[in-house]
């Protein structure tokens, strides 16, 4: 075997049971890539009898390559995962992968937007639109992402049968994991609309949100459009698509929701992951405190 045979069975893998996103397929390909690079393997079976040693040997040569905590987490963590799919190929008894811990990282609060500017955004883009289709579309877009909670990725990987959009909608999140989101009517009609104004034909197993072109909308191009919306609104860098996401689970969380709930329509694998949110709930609570009363910062 040779590196493109190892790396196109992981490939295979990643897309197809594991149903990793195209981000992450190309991510742990490519370390996957490095690492094949280093030495030559001949076969699963030589992948499969590395250790915690040779993978800390490995990661040693690539923290004196100048990466930082956060890219050598998520270097190891696919490196893991990558040796314990060679232990599976291999036949091995136990195919967990090494044992080797990462560096710790220090997880920073996501940075939610006001209400106010999650719809400032949403309705400034749609007038900033090339044409006026383009603007819908990208209106629809961020709504969904703050009404509904859902990723910049599964927003766009709704198809052409889920319009027109319903109370609720079953999306498929990372993992190939389903979960049940709801759809508010700012929601449902800013799709609508986009809908009555595409000029390209909605094919049920297409694409709902579409290019210029005709393809599938890109992540690059939402990005893009909230880069120049949050320039003119002044608002910080942190106010990205996936902020609209942020802002979706702290104010629900800020009007009462439970976490598991919380957690559900987030599509969270553990509570750990949506339990952040009560952080930033909790500091939000304080700056508007301490902004507001008269006493704040008072001896």
């Amino acid at each position: 075997m040779n590196d493109a045979d190892f790396l196109e069975g992981w490939r295979s893998y990643l897309t197809h049971s594991r149903r990793s996103s195209p981000h992450t397929v190309r991510a742990y390909l490519a370390c996957a890539g490095r690492f094949l690079k280093e030495r030559a393997f001949s076969s699963w079976d030589d992948l499969a009898r590395l250790e915690g040693p040779d993978l800390r040997r490995y990661m040693a040569g690539r923290r004196a390559g100048g990466i930082g905590n956060a890219s050598a987490a998520r270097e190891l963590s696919a490196l893991k995962n990558f040796l314990g799919f060679a232990r599976e190929q291999a036949g091995v008894p136990d195919p967990s992968p090494p044992r080797l811990r990462g560096p710790r990282i220090k997880k920073g609060l996501p940075r939610p937007i006001t209400p106010d500017d999650a719809t400032n955004v949403a309705d400034l883009v749609a007038g900033n639109g090339s044409e006026e289709w383009t603007g819908a579309r990208d209106r629809a877009v961020l709504l969904l992402l703050y009404g509904s909670g859902m990723r910049i990725s599964e927003a766009l990987s709704l198809k052409g049968k889920d319009a027109p959009l319903g109370d609720i909608i079953r999306i498929t999140g990372k993992g190939g994991k389903q979960r049940v989101v709801p759809v508010l009517p700012i929601c449902r009609e800013a799709v609508a609309h986009y809908t009555a104004l595409c000029p390209w034909p909605l094919v049920p197993d297409g694409p709902l949100f579409r290019g210029t072109k005709g393809g599938a909308l890109n992540q690059g191009m939402v990005q893009k459009v909230m880069a120049q919306a949050r320039r003119a609104l002044g608002l910080p860098d942190s106010a990205t698509p996936h902020a609209l996401r942020h802002s979706f689970a702290t104010h629900l969380l800020g009007a009462g929701a439970d976490l598991r709930s919380l957690q559900e329509l987030l599509g969270h694998a553990s509570l750990g992951s949506t339990q952040i949110y009560t952080k930033v709930d909790a500091a939000t609570m304080l700056e508007n405190y301490r902004s507001a009363h008269p006493r704040a910062g008072k001896r």
